[in-house]
């Protein structure tokens, strides 16, 4: 045991290490596939991708509690006397020396390693089983940051709870980058905060700031922190401009122009802008479509050329003013109800109505008998998936494409089952090489298959039902009350998407 059992350990492992090294090299005792060995290294290579991140959790999980276990005895054998402060710095000191890590670097390492074993249990012992990375733990920690006891419980529960019943198409957090579990646990913790968004929004409105860091190679940046309909806006703003200045003669990237615009917006006085916003609201929801500048739309520093376009989800009694239930703005996640509501008094000219389950407040099915995807129905795509539906990608802007899962020559229907919006990049693959989108069935959800035959599923909004009214709760019969509604929920969740009853609208 002690020292001995450790160094013993890590010799295995660094002997684990040499073994599979030596199968990489295609150097192992056996071939992976006597067959056909090509495919077979092809197909073991990506076994030993997987283990190895299974292997990297875990370790990052011991490395969480060993820094802890290490403050812990420092603490209790600093000398009497010995300032807080000064035995903090003392053990962040030593661990970053370990670790080969700056001050600042080893004090978020042990902040994150504090969370994660006095109030994220859930998350470490997924981490130690290797079911979510370190990046995934630290969106857990983030997010848990500013919850409550009670809601750091709920928090984990939703996301890594077994037990919470949860829909047939949700993936497993840790089959999703880490960087779209922040934007799942966020949109949760903006629903769930005992803190009014309103008041959260207005602290973050009334610290909106612009901030310039020099970089190398006589580059610098320059970033805002502003409303995030007013960015939202103003990225998809100049990523059209980009594009219709793109053509055979055009030598920049897509990236390059963008720049360019930003520089000529902020260099130059401008003209005047104009905004496109569609509105959408949940249970009967209203949706709208926004010329001209509304307040606080950045009006004066866009070219009226092309409009800027933002997708807006609103619950119709938010819109009415009856609840403060979030509104969702389209590639950003729940925004305060007032928002919305500016957006909509602000110059919008058109609603779209959009029905929705009220069990889940999921958009509900709509088809054609025709080819031709309609512009309503490519709004409802983008309802119902936010992004790109390929694992991992979470490309939100107005130029993803509509496409037939199963091909319309080969049978395809243009309902909103079979439809998908892939970016254009993933659309391409699809259609390029042996990816393959697949619909969801009554014990899969959707998802898309490799070459090598492996499936991964797609990622899906986590909707919630619509928050009612305290004047409409008390006309409604006792079996409709959102009791019975959660309840039924529940039970819905384990029923497969194809038995759900949907709705042509």
């Amino acid at each position: 045991m002690g020292r001995k059992a450790v160094a013993r350990a890590f010799a295995d492992i660094r002997a684990a290490l040499a073994v599979l090294n030596a199968e990489v090299d295609g150097c192992g005792s056996e071939p992976f596939s006597a067959a056909d060995p090509l495919a077979g290294m092809a197909d073991g290579s990506l076994d030993i991708l997987a283990g190895a991140r299974e292997a990297e959790a875990g370790l990052a999980g011991l490395k969480a509690r060993a820094a802890m276990r290490y403050a812990g005895t420092a603490h209790t054998l600093a000398p009497p006397g010995m300032p807080v402060q000064a035995q903090e710095m003392a053990v962040a000191a030593e661990i970053g020396c370990v670790l080969a890590l700056g001050p600042r670097a080893a004090s978020t390492f042990l902040s994150a390693s504090h969370a994660l074993t006095t109030t994220l249990p859930l998350t470490l012992a997924a981490l130690h089983a290797g079911t979510i990375s370190w990046q995934h733990a630290l969106v857990m920690v983030d997010e848990a940051a500013t919850l409550d006891p009670a809601g750091v419980v709920a928090l984990e529960a939703h996301f890594l709870d077994p037990a919470v019943p949860k829909p047939s198409t949700a993936a497993a957090i840790g089959e999703m980058p880490a960087h779209r579990l922040r934007h799942k646990a966020r949109t949760w913790r903006e629903r769930h905060h005992v803190e009014s968004i309103e008041k959260r929004h207005a602290k973050g409105v009334a610290e909106r700031r612009v901030e310039y860091r020099p970089d190398q190679d006589g580059m610098a940046w320059l970033s805002a922190c502003l409303p995030a309909h007013q960015a939202l806006a103003g990225w998809n703003r100049l990523n059209a401009l980009a594009r219709a200045a793109q053509g055979p003669n055009e030598p920049r990237t897509l990236t390059q122009i963008r720049t360019d615009k930003f520089a000529e917006a902020i260099l130059t006085s401008g003209t005047s802008a104009t905004f496109h916003a569609d509105n959408s609201a949940g249970n009967g929801e209203e949706a709208s479509d926004s010329d001209g500048a509304g307040a606080g739309t950045g009006a004066g520093l866009l070219s009226p050329g092309i409009r800027a376009q933002v997708l807006v989800t609103v619950p119709v009694f938010s819109l009415m003013g009856l609840t403060e239930e979030p509104a969702v703005l389209d590639g950003f996640g729940p925004v305060p109800p007032s928002m919305a509501r500016d957006l909509v008094a602000n110059g919008a000219d058109s609603f779209h109505r959009v029905l929705v389950d009220p069990r889940d407040g999921a958009p509900l099915e709509i088809g054609r008998s025709s080819y031709r995807v309609t512009k309503a129905m490519r709004n409802w795509l983008r309802l119902r998936d936010g992004q790109c539906p390929f694992p991992g990608c979470s490309n939100s802007s107005l130029d993803n494409e509509a496409d037939h899962l199963l091909a319309w020559h080969h049978g395809g229907t243009t309902g909103i089952s079979n439809l998908g919006q892939p970016c254009p990049k993933h659309h391409k693959l699809r259609h390029t090489s042996r990816w393959k989108p697949t619909p969801a069935t009554k014990n899969q959800p959707p998802g898309w298959t490799s070459p090598t035959g492996r499936h991964y599923t797609s990622e899906h909004q986590d909707w919630e039902p619509p928050h009612w009214p305290e004047s409409a709760l008390s006309a409604m019969p006792p079996h409709l009350k959102p009791e019975e509604q959660r309840r039924e929920r529940l039970r819905g969740a384990r029923t497969p998407p194809a038995a759900l009853p949907t709705r042509a609208r």
